[in-house]
């Protein structure tokens, strides 16, 4: 590698609401920062954005650059794709420009592919026409976990061995200050709960904890679900919300960590996940979890979840009865187990990680 070398990081992302792949996106780009002047002395990082773009990420070593004056996929297709051409280009999240050659392109699962009922024929046919161009033209292809690299490999028809693997953490809660008001705005400091995070999109599957909920008849724990939840995904034959199921809608990060800490567990029911950070936030902060066995998931928790099959609401209801009964010594063992198992799991681990592919493009 030659002093002085650059890469441009697609900043697409900081001016977006920060969801999973933002977050990914976001804690990868700090952690490079962090570590970049140790692990490539002389290698800088320019972090194109759109205009109008605010830096809320405080780098300390990366250079953020305004380019151009569109926005969204114009501006990436047409403006970043332009950009100083002579560096290699990183994109994070799920997007990059088709036809810039020298690049490495994160995409987080093949979704649009396997789930392809959850999205608009728009979106998917976008997706598939720009994800197959990419692996077509040379972009160096990365995912977020063995089951997603296995998976775009089958519809890329990509060599499994040409995708690396970013694997996700949690350890971005720890950084939080827990704000407990929204425990007593909610009044749920009376007994214990069970926490779950909703979703309308289809691979969530948030529906059916719904109808598994309202089976549950009147029991000893409360379920608080966050998010954008809609009272009707609750509706079974004109029922109305059982009083136990308590939502609380969007939350802040600093919320969400408390709800994290307070929970008895956290349910994850989801049929389709690239790698599934809610799990492995909950972990960090030592809230058990109880996760579907699907997809990316069991890769993840390991054997610390306990898993039940998504499509059988039976199965979901007695591995919840069965971690509600527990007792407090068996419940402290398990947070321990939890907050152990995501130790392993770093921002700086997956960067390292991505730096390796770095030094590739730099040869």
């Amino acid at each position: 590698m030659t002093v002085g070398s650059a890469f441009v990081v697609n900043g697409r992302f900081m001016g977006r609401p920060i969801t999973g792949v933002e977050r990914f996106a976001r804690e990868i780009l700090l952690a490079l920062d962090q570590g970049l002047p140790e692990w490539l002395p002389g290698v800088r990082l320019i972090v194109a954005v759109p205009r109008g773009t605010p830096d809320t990420l405080g780098l300390q070593h990366a250079e953020v650059v305004e380019v151009g004056r569109r926005q969204g996929h114009a501006w990436e297709q047409l403006e970043l794709a332009g950009f100083r051409t002579e560096l290699p280009l990183i994109s994070l999240c799920n997007t990059a420009p088709i036809w810039r050659r020298d690049q490495l392109v994160v995409i987080h699962d093949a979704a649009v592919f396997s789930l392809p009922q959850a999205y608009g024929w728009k979106f998917r046919l976008a997706y598939k026409v720009m994800h197959h161009a990419l692996a077509r033209l040379g972009a160096g292809i990365l995912t977020v976990s063995e089951f997603s690299r296995q998976e775009l490999s089958r519809h890329l028809f990509l060599p499994a061995k040409r995708i690396g693997v970013l694997p996700e953490s949690g350890e971005h809660m720890l950084r939080l200050q827990p704000d407990d008001a929204i425990l007593d705005q909610h009044g749920l400091r009376e007994r214990p709960y069970v926490l779950a995070v909703s979703s309308n999109h289809l691979g969530k599957n948030f529906g059916f904890v719904a109808e598994a909920l309202l089976q549950l008849g009147q029991p000893d724990f409360d379920v608080v679900v966050a998010g954008g939840s809609n009272s009707a995904v609750f509706a079974q034959r004109g029922t109305s919300l059982p009083p136990f199921i308590k939502r609380v809608g969007y939350v802040s990060d600093e919320a969400l960590s408390s709800l994290y800490r307070h929970a008895a567990c956290f349910v994850f029911p989801s049929v389709y996940e690239g790698f599934g950070l809610p799990p492995m936030e909950a972990m960090t902060l030592g809230c058990p979890v109880i996760a579907s066995r699907a997809a990316s998931i069991p890769e993840v928790c390991g054997d610390v979840a306990t898993y039940f099959d998504p499509r059988d609401p039976q199965s979901f209801i007695q591995a919840l009865q069965g971690a509600m009964m527990s007792d407090a010594q068996q419940k402290e063992a398990w947070r321990a187990r939890s907050v152990s198992h995501s130790l392993s799991w770093t921002w700086r681990r997956a960067a390292h990680d991505l730096v390796h592919k770095m030094k590739e493009r730099l040869r």
